[in-house]
């Protein structure tokens, strides 16, 4: 029972806010005085949360919304190149056509000794 009594004089005999030393301590202390005032004022935190609940939420569709723009740009840019190049081709053929009737008409022309 000594004993027991001893381990209730030295709880109490320290501060109950007490916390250990250190980077863990200062953030366990902080995370104490924040959860206090959120306790103390829950309207505030709770105007916090919607406010910067909202920020995110708008931030949110804006980059997904840029995204789909790119890859919708990204898309008709492939189409494009692809047509300009399926020109490019069909006109490097019929410039070789064109030059191989006139090879064979200028060999037709040419005469025979």
């Amino acid at each position: 029972m000594a004993t027991e009594q001893s381990g209730l004089e030295n709880q109490e005999s320290q501060p109950p806010n007490q916390v250990a030393p250190g980077f863990v301590g200062a953030i366990e202390e902080q995370y104490k005085k924040l959860r206090d005032h959120a306790e103390a004022y829950p309207y505030v935190w709770g105007s916090y949360t919607v406010v910067y609940g909202g920020l995110f939420l708008w931030t949110a569709y804006r980059w997904r919304k840029l995204r789909r723009t790119e890859d919708r740009v990204r898309g008709l840019q492939t189409k494009l190149r692809k047509l300009v190049q399926d020109e490019q081709a069909a006109v490097t053929a019929s410039k070789s056509e064109k030059s191989l009737e006139k090879s064979s008409s200028v060999s037709d022309k040419t005469p025979v000794p």
